[in-house]
């Protein structure tokens, strides 16, 4: 049996252990939150070395994209090196291939139609491929990086604008202290349901990570689209309260569970049994391709609550 285990710096409320069949292969899946404590989660990562096939790495990235820049998060550098034997993803690949692949389809099918619409990506550096299917889209997107990482309340509305504030203030950003930057620890049960109301408000489809939105969100969401993953079932029922009028999900459900792209990449990587460094953007389109996954499209508030296309 493979064996995929998930180490985040979040919070530990939203611990899930899986077991399931992919491709034939029995894979066990485990996400242990440590509520923000790095030490600990070194130290977790250092005695399951060997042990396991993959290790995710959650509530931190390692990297941020944009175009042709990739920066390095100095906070999750102690933490990817504590991993000597096993592989550590932290989903990058995934992000870049999955989730454009999915926004592409969700408008495709009909699903959610984007031409025109007004989308709100809360962090489009930690969402690139997801971004740039927005751009080519012809969605209308505020890029909401500097709102959120550093409440800096600017709409940016060009990914070109993005990429020339990214590349003058990244280098000096990403040597901050990460909780600075994104909520961990305990700080991912916290809402606040004020500060960023308008941006909300203003769009139609919000889309990328889910921790960001939670915070943020106000009370009031109806009619609203959410496109994101690492949802609980207690985040669906919070969405639905709200009057979320759709979610979609980039990863699939599992035990009523969307997992990050952490997860998923560290599985793909255990079932393919081989080294990140070995793999391309090409290797993952063609697992996924076998794997076919399909996104998660729940109405929530639409009449009866449904659910479609989620094959796991």
């Amino acid at each position: 049996m493979k064996k995929v285990v998930s180490i985040s710096i979040g919070s530990s409320k939203r611990n899930h252990r899986v077991q399931t069949n992919i491709l034939g292969q029995e894979i066990l899946i485990e996400r242990i939150g440590t509520d923000g404590d790095k030490g600990k989660a070194i130290e977790l990562i250092k005695n399951l070395d060997g042990k396991v096939d993959a290790f995710g790495l959650g509530g931190i990235d390692m990297y941020l994209k944009c175009k042709d820049k990739r920066y390095t998060i100095k906070d999750s550098i102690p933490l990817k090196q504590a991993a000597v034997k096993t592989p550590i993803l932290d989903g990058t690949f995934l992000k870049d291939t999955l989730e454009r692949r999915i926004i592409k389809q969700v408008d495709k099918e009909g699903i959610v139609s984007l031409e025109g619409k007004k989308v709100l990506i809360t962090s489009a550096l930690d969402r690139y491929g997801m971004a740039a299917a927005f751009e080519e889209s012809e969605s209308n997107v505020i890029y909401g990086d500097v709102i959120f990482a550093l409440g800096i309340p600017l709409r940016i509305r060009s990914y070109n604008t993005l990429y020339n504030v990214a590349r003058l203030l990244a280098p000096l950003i990403l040597r901050l202290p990460f909780e600075m930057l994104y909520p961990t620890g305990k700080a991912q049960d916290t809402v606040s349901n004020s500060k960023y109301n308008i941006f909300f408000q203003e769009a139609d489809i919000i889309a990328g990570d889910y921790l960001y939105i939670k915070k943020n969100m106000p009370i009031n969401m109806e009619g609203k689209i959410i496109i994101t993953n690492t949802i609980t079932a207690k985040d669906v029922e919070d969405l639905e309260q709200r009057g979320v009028k759709l979610l979609v999900t980039t990863t699939p459900t599992f035990n009523g569970r969307s997992f990050g792209t952490n997860v998923m990449e560290a599985m793909i990587v255990a079932l393919c049994e081989k080294t990140p460094e070995n793999m391309s953007s090409r290797d993952f389109d063609l697992i996924l391709d076998k794997l076919n996954f399909s996104p998660r499209i729940e109405y929530l508030n639409e009449g009866k609550r449904s659910k479609l296309n989620n094959k796991y």
